[in-house]
């Protein structure tokens, strides 16, 4: 057999793809990374990298850049249930803020980050098959923008080329934990709302919205309803977006702002999917998907390619027995199953139970514990922390303690 064009072809190149493609490609592995996209180029993202994706572009140089390019930092994450307002700092004391890129700003950067690293990227370049040989994923094939066809070979091809993967369609990974689609989400960009530093959430009964500054002096302003409304209403999007903000302290905000952009929207499902098989893995959300209503798709997407990245390593380098070292990284993968749930409850849209509602009563005005809910939301603090008993016993304790004095 010929031997392999490059050691990994990763198709994809937005906020897991580039990552991965760089980061191999650090290690000195031969890496094309391909996507039918040339960049700048935009696409429907909320948007927002919470604390734990900004320490990884800090690792990998690039933190700095997102910096000069003028995003605002966040550095208050802020949720209004309507009786109470939670607010608190997102991060650590390392990478105490988040940006929200837009991701023709973000995106660029990150496939410059790949280039500079030794990978080959081809933009604009359109994969039509996934190529195997006897049960094994060898390559691809495709057509650059001068249109001719070719192929590519590889010991991996990897899919980070979004929940619709033309890798995984090829694959038919397993499938488990999904969940139905949630949320129907829309987004546009305004002008004259300043955020001050400060990602807002706000939570009614049906309908949820949140807002935060992004490139340019634009703030996005993102919101949705339940899934089951999204027939009745996907025929009249603008004024149901608009709806969000009745009777809420962003109407009148909004009275002396301006909508910049057309309305974005999607609807996103549930999944995990197995991440890796012979020749082949997904990182990203072609190997995991969940609502965006918790906006941690990019953070996850940075976590997964320096996840895929070691263990690819690990077993090429021998360190480890490479189906081990694959399985490692889905079994890491998959530690964010408590976010995972803790997301769809959100984007149920439903009335916090009793017992919640008393927790977050408890919460409010403590600031540790306001502090650590708002890291839950930002992937900061796992669920499972935070719910564990003894620590909801202690912010019983402190409430009750505060309401003594």
């Amino acid at each position: 057999m010929t031997a392999p064009g490059y050691d990994a072809i990763v198709v994809g190149a937005r906020c897991a793809g580039s990552p991965l493609g760089m980061l191999l490609a650090r290690r000195g592995y031969r890496v094309l990374v391909v996507d039918r996209a040339t960049f700048p180029s935009d696409t429907v993202s909320t948007h927002v990298v919470h604390p734990q994706g900004i320490a990884a572009l800090a690792r990998w140089g690039l933190r700095d850049r997102l910096v000069a390019t003028g995003c605002p930092p966040i550095h208050t994450y802020a949720f209004d249930f309507g009786p109470l307002v939670i607010e608190g700092s997102p991060g650590t004391p390392d990478s105490p803020v988040a940006y929200c890129p837009r991701r023709t700003v973000l995106d660029k950067l990150l496939v410059d980050g790949a280039a500079e690293a030794g990978a080959e990227v081809r933009e604009g370049f359109s994969v039509d098959e996934i190529i195997r040989e006897d049960g094994r994923v060898t390559g691809i094939r495709g057509r650059g923008r001068d249109g001719r066809t070719v192929t590519e070979t590889a010991r991996v091809v990897i899919g980070a080329d979004g929940r619709h993967s033309l890798v995984a369609r090829a694959i038919l990974p397993e499938e488990y934990n999904q969940k139905p689609q949630l949320v129907a989400a829309y987004y546009a960009y305004w002008s004259g709302l300043p955020m001050n530093g400060r990602f807002e959430t706000t939570i009614r009964d049906d309908r949820g919205f949140a807002a935060a500054e992004t490139h340019d002096g634009l703030t996005l302003l993102v919101g949705g309803w339940p899934y089951a409304r999204f027939e009745e209403r996907k025929g009249d999007v603008e004024r149901h977006y608009l709806g969000l903000f009745a009777d809420t302290p962003m109407q009148a905000r909004l009275a002396g702002a301006r909508r910049e952009s057309k309305i974005f929207g999607a609807v996103s499902p549930n999944f995990f999917r197995k991440p890796y098989g012979p020749g082949w893995a997904l990182v990203g959300d072609a190997g995991y998907t969940k609502d965006p209503i918790t906006a941690q798709g990019i953070s996850d997407a940075f976590r997964d390619a320096e996840l895929l990245a070691a263990a690819l390593d690990d077993g090429w380098s021998g360190r480890r027995d490479p189906a081990a070292a694959l399985a490692g990284y889905q079994e890491a993968r998959d530690l964010v199953l408590p976010m995972y749930e803790f997301t769809a409850q959100v984007a149920s849209m439903q009335p916090p139970p009793p017992e919640m509602q008393q927790l977050l009563g408890a919460v409010h005005g403590n600031r540790d514990a306001m502090d650590m809910f708002v890291r839950v939301n930002a992937g900061v603090t796992s669920p499972a922390d935070f719910f564990a008993p003894d620590n909801v016993g202690r912010i019983f304790a402190s409430a009750a303690g505060r309401a003594a004095v």
